[in-house]
């Protein structure tokens, strides 16, 4: 995948030969999109998904039954464009949006059994590009399994603290 960056977007302020670790997240990030947007395409049944549709059933699935608030929140869309999501997402019937006996102003959205399969499919298939990604990468002088335990820790760092701010 090529950058979509300016050549001074890609550099670093204090070597404009040089890559900055900013820059070089930046780039994991869109290759994870894009790799992300592959894999729905090569699942037959989420074709026609969009990304941000992907991101409803993704969100959904984690805390089952998350508020339309919290999941605006997350997607980062008005509560308004997220119950639209969230209705187009139901006609498919990939999930389910309940509202609460108590308070008929709250609705509770979760993944249904055959959104949950989709995701499973979607994730099967993205996994396996980037196994076939990682198999690429030379190993320089460290053993496979050294080189992919000092690389889960380092990406589980990165991992921890994007979420942190999303």
């Amino acid at each position: 995948m090529t950058s979509t960056l300016a050549p001074e977007a890609r550099r670093s302020s204090t070597d404009d030969r040089t890559p900055s670790l900013v820059h070089e997240v930046e780039r994991l990030l869109t290759a994870g999109i894009g790799i992300t947007a592959r894999a729905i395409e090569q699942t037959p049944e989420a074709k026609d998904l969009t990304l941000l549709q992907w991101r409803v059933l993704v969100v959904a699935a984690e805390p089952p039954g998350i508020r339309i608030g919290e999941l605006a929140a997350h997607l980062g869309v008005s509560v308004p464009s997220a119950s639209r999501l969230v209705r187009r997402v139901e006609a498919r019937e990939l999930i389910t949006a309940t509202r609460d006996g108590d308070d008929r102003r709250v609705t509770t959205v979760a993944v249904s059994a055959r959104g949950g399969r989709l995701v499973d499919a979607v994730v099967g298939v993205r996994r396996a590009l980037i196994r076939r990604a990682l198999a690429d990468i030379p190993i320089r002088g460290a053993t496979p399994l050294r080189r992919d335990r000092e690389a889960i820790a380092l990406v589980s760092l990165l991992a921890d603290g994007l979420e942190a701010l999303s």
